[in-house]
């Protein structure tokens, strides 16, 4: 049976842009929210909704028991989990498709191998993407650490296997200090992820981060939906990423995405997954695989035309992907801004009211925001409120269409990163396109 009712196990911006593709494709959608969110506005547009907790996210929207019900209660068909909470979780996958619920995803299978890092890289070199030198599997102790260091040569980086964000990392500069930083880092991934599993591999001096956004319809068909240039971060999380990448050329793309593509075939991977890679001195590197959508999916969307939520929702359904790889076409330059609900130069949090919204318009300009004047802004979650992207012809067309964008844009209230992001546009250094992994950090550090 065809899906006809959803329920959106997500809140805020991504919960909306879910709602909003099946609206258009015309199923009904349930939203699921804590009390904290009682007046966000994908509860207030969905055509249900539950609340399914208090505000903590480990008592509602990480409740495995609590969705479930929330989907037997409501009838749902299928469940979307968006992005983060538990959209990477392999045990709630499986819950879903054991309550004969579809799970718009990868299979539980794919997204336990791929959420391990130690795992992932085993399989990414049996695809054949490229990887970064390092150790096989799982580094135990200090010995063992200090031999595969001796073989790919410092620096090298300490990983936490189950980890993300910047946590459970160490960069180990020499042999001296290796034993102390491995120690430091298997203590940081246990208490952040209670596993202190650690790998080791090769530090790459100043890489770009660089993603292929690919998808699959779980019978052996798979396409590549270009790169994306996500190297402006701090900290390890994503401010501003674009597409195409201002480093690649046409025949990187084309070589590199096929490369991804035919991966995924061989997998039989199911739904939307980003392939995520260092890049240094014209050479690839194989660092992580995201088995979901991402926050930045909008870029790729401006560029080919797709709407990956409703290819998410029609492979779901069974069916094959609507494009082949000869009919996807890139054209043009898409960028986007997060923008945080944070202080713009201490990057310390600002819920609260938003007593004012003005969204910026006009052609190529897209808004992805749950905001409106009269919310309020919990301090229980994620800081991202809105995502501004936008379109040109060429870079700098998009940059002028950026800077003209931020300066429409109104959030009375909380402090937002808008002005961060207006001072980074005007930069001349990141105007054309020469930046690295490292460049915003220590263009932070110089403001």
């Amino acid at each position: 049976m065809p899906i006809s009712k959803i329920l959106i196990a997500n809140r805020g911006e991504i919960a909306l842009r879910v709602h909003r593709a099946c609206r258009e494709l015309g199923i009904r959608t349930v939203a699921v929210h804590s009390t904290a969110d009682a007046d966000a506005m994908h509860v207030r547009l969905a055509d249900e909704a539950i609340c399914i907790g208090p505000p903590p996210a480990s008592e509602s929207y990480l409740s495995i028991p609590n969705i479930i019900s929330a989907a037997e209660i409501a009838q749902a068909d299928a469940i979307h989990p968006g992005y983060g909470f538990l959209s990477e979780n392999a045990h709630f996958a499986e819950i879903v498709e054991e309550h004969r619920i579809t799970w718009i995803g990868p299979s539980p299978e794919h997204i336990r191998t791929m959420g391990d890092k130690v795992e992932a890289k085993r399989t990414a070199a049996a695809l054949g993407l490229p990887l970064v030198p390092g150790s096989d599997g799982p580094v135990a102790t200090a010995e063992e650490g200090l031999k595969v260091a001796a073989e790919v040569g410092y620096p090298v980086l300490v990983k936490a296997a189950s980890g993300g964000g910047g946590r459970g990392m160490k960069v180990v500069p020499d042999a001296a200090s290796l034993a102390s930083l491995m120690g430091q880092a298997k203590a940081e991934a246990k208490a952040a992820f209670g596993d202190d599993t650690v790998y080791i591999e090769k530090y790459l001096g100043n890489p770009r981060h660089i993603e292929f956004q690919i998808f699959g319809d779980g019978q052996g068909n798979a396409v590549h939906l270009g790169e994306r240039d996500c190297s402006l971060q701090r900290r390890h999380q994503k401010v501003l990423e674009e597409a195409p990448s201002p480093a690649l050329s046409a025949a990187e793309r084309a070589r590199m995405g096929k490369v991804c593509a035919d991966a995924m075939a061989k997998m039989a991977y199911r739904g939307a997954g980003t392939i995520e890679f260092l890049w240094e001195n014209g050479e690839f590197y194989f660092i992580e695989m995201n088995t979901r959508l991402q926050v930045e999916h909008p870029v790729t969307e401006m560029l080919t035309g797709l709407d990956l939520v409703r290819e998410q929702i029609r492979v779901a359904n069974g069916l094959p992907l609507s494009v082949t790889q000869d009919q996807v076409r890139f054209q043009g330059h898409a960028i986007e801004c997060r923008i945080n609900a944070e202080d713009p130069r201490s990057f310390a949090p600002s819920p609260g009211l938003v007593t004012d919204y003005h969204a910026p318009g006009g052609l190529h300009v897209r808004v992805d925001s749950a905001l409106y004047a009269g919310y309020r802004i919990p301090p229980y979650y994620d800081s991202l409120i809105a995502k501004l992207i936008v379109y040109g012809d060429n870079r700098e067309e998009a940059l002028m269409r950026l800077a003209r964008a931020l300066e429409e844009y109104v959030i009375g209230g909380p402090r937002t990163t808008i002005p961060l992001h207006q001072a980074l546009i005007e930069d001349p250094q990141f105007r054309a396109g020469d930046y690295s992994i490292k460049w915003l950090e220590n263009w932070l550090a110089d403001r």
